[in-house]
């Protein structure tokens, strides 16, 4: 696949962070899901009202040398209104066939 030069949208850094932080919130109050998670991952946030991050990251994965670890993906609203019971990420851990 040609690696594109991937553009740095505006504040990504602070739209990825208040993602993540969501999201590690949310895991710290549901414990039971770090089970289910590999114990080593690299994580990609999808979020799906915001496609330009979206589409960010995943071009980060793409262009990622590291091949080792598995990936889990988080798709998350980026719009992150109300308290965090009233959302859910929704995580997927690709399995080896």
């Amino acid at each position: 696949m040609a690696q594109k030069n991937v553009k740095h949208p505006p504040d990504v850094v602070e739209r990825n962070l208040k993602l993540v932080q969501a999201l590690m919130k949310y895991l710290y109050q549901n414990p039971r899901l770090f089970q289910s998670l590999p114990d080593d991952f690299d994580l990609i946030v999808l979020p799906d009202d915001d496609p330009e991050i979206r589409l960010f990251n995943m071009e980060l994965l793409d262009k990622s040398e590291r091949k080792d670890k598995p990936v889990v993906f988080a798709r998350i609203r980026a719009s992150l209104s109300g308290a965090p019971n009233q959302w859910q990420p929704d995580l997927y851990a690709p399995v080896a066939a």
